[in-house]
């Protein structure tokens, strides 16, 4: 298996080279013309459609709940160690063009929970099933119908030994065994059983541990990079500059940053992006479907949203700390360097404030991923693999903290830049039913909006 690392190393850095993320900007560029910059003009409204969509209509779980399972999986370590990462090998400028991915991302994001509820369908359990797969082969026609399997069987993959397990069991049983002294063992025999408690209870289970969870440590993460910002403040506006100039001269404020040209901070910073808020690989339509929803633009908005959370608020947030403590240029890389920037403010409590964040962050990674590889098990297989998908699942987070595999994570990130292809040839070929479906609920929301008018008495 050793053998084959440097060949799998070149397949990923072309996987995640000039083709892959010109498909995925690409895309997002090509939706936010047809949408009519959908993301700038819409954005109030699906900020407000998060706690006040009506959620009537078929579903599983409130549109709230769907997004919060969405979050569960988009945010995740990618938010610190990712972020962390862009920037130390793409330098400052690497933030930019996170903004850049993200902004057209959330046009592709919106597309995704579009057509989710557009074509989604009801499986033997009676629950709701949808995502990439359904729209693929419902929207597009029957004879895509391998292409939507291609999906699925990487999907499962994915959550199997990429995303959904090995790293984030890492980097649970690492941080919290760095920050708190916990032997390895004790942490990864924990995250089993909770795992298994939770994702044994379906889809209801993992919605409602998300919805508690994700918020508070969404909350928790922003407010303490909100305190590292203010002691910063006067700071903020060179930082910025910096941030901005380095995204097209590749030169760092310290003078000749190694390594740092502006093709790779755009290539770190769109692939570090994509990797954090997932727009355009596919997952978080398998969330969105099940929300309780009439209108697919409805949750399409909601999901939008999520993009924005991660990348334009988190990954900022964490991009920001280091430039302005100037943890960026120092010697430390990944969490460690997250680590330093909120130390040098805070002491040692910043440190354990950070492990906790990046602990919950992986945590609810887990528990989506969890779910999308099961709904993608459930379109292959029937309801009959569920449980031994789950078993597998279990057994697998239980051992990911004593396997160093690296060819295998390699590979999962091959499997992972496969999921968007099959993903964003749907998106394009449905790009008409997408804008006839935001022009139909607009049009709902003007007559709506119309009949809430008083009628003044004469």
């Amino acid at each position: 298996m050793e053998n084959l690392i440097p060949l799998l190393n070149s397949i990923d850095s072309f996987m995640w080279g000039p083709p892959l993320i010109t498909l995925l900007v690409g895309t997002g560029i090509y939706l936010t013309i047809r949408l009519g910059l959908l993301q700038v003009f819409r954005l109030p409204l699906a900020l407000k459609l998060i706690f006040k969509a009506k959620n009537k209509g078929e579903g599983d779980v409130s549109s709230f709940k769907a997004l919060c399972v969405a979050l569960a999986a988009t945010v995740g370590t990618g938010n610190i160690v990712g972020v962390a990462t862009a920037v130390k090998v793409g330098g400052p400028g690497a933030l930019f063009w996170m903004w850049v991915a993200a902004f057209f991302g959330m046009a592709t994001k919106y597309s995704e929970g579009l057509l989710a509820v557009k074509f989604r369908s009801v499986d033997a359990k009676g629950e709701i099933a949808g995502g990439p797969m359904f729209y693929i082969r419902n929207g597009i026609g029957e004879k895509y119908r391998p292409l939507a399997a291609f999906f699925a069987f990487a999907a499962i993959l994915v959550a199997w030994f990429g995303i959904g397990t090995f790293p984030q069991v890492n980097a649970i049983v690492d941080s919290v065994n760095i920050a708190f002294g916990v032997p390895r063992f004790a942490t990864d025999a924990a995250i089993t059983v909770l795992i298994a408690a939770i994702t044994l209870g379906g889809l209801q289970s993992i919605s409602r541990v998300s919805e508690a969870i994700v918020p508070f440590m969404a909350v928790l993460y922003v407010v303490i990079c909100t305190g590292l910002i203010f002691t910063h403040l006067s700071a903020v506006p060179d930082a910025v500059a910096l941030i901005i100039q380095d995204a097209f001269t590749g030169e760092a404020a310290v003078g000749g940053f190694a390594g740092s040209t502006m093709m790779m901070a755009m290539q770190n910073g769109i692939a570090r992006g994509v990797f954090s808020n997932e727009s355009g690989l596919g997952s978080a339509p398998i969330a969105a479907a099940a929300a309780k929803t009439k209108w697919p633009a409805e949750q399409g908005l909601i999901s939008m949203t999520g993009t924005f959370i991660d990348t334009i608020i988190i990954c900022s947030m964490t991009g920001l700390s280091l430039v302005l403590t100037g943890a960026w240029s120092g010697t430390s890389a990944g969490a460690m360097m997250t680590t330093d920037a909120f130390s040098s403010v805070f002491g040692a409590i910043g440190g354990q404030v950070l492990t906790i964040s990046l602990v919950l962050f992986a945590f609810t990674t887990i528990l989506g991923w969890n779910y999308y590889g099961e709904r993608a098990c459930i379109y292959l297989f029937g309801t009959k693999g569920v449980l031994p998908y789950r078993l597998i699942f279990i057994v697998l987070v239980a051992s990911g903290a004593f396997l160093k595999l690296e060819a295998i994570w390699i590979l999962a990130d091959i499997v992972n830049g496969l999921m968007a292809i099959p993903n964003l040839i749907a998106l394009i070929a449905l790009a008409g039913v997408i804008v006839a479906e935001t022009k139909l609920y607009m049009e709902h929301r003007h007559e709506e909006d119309e009949e809430d008018v008083p009628v003044k008495e004469l």
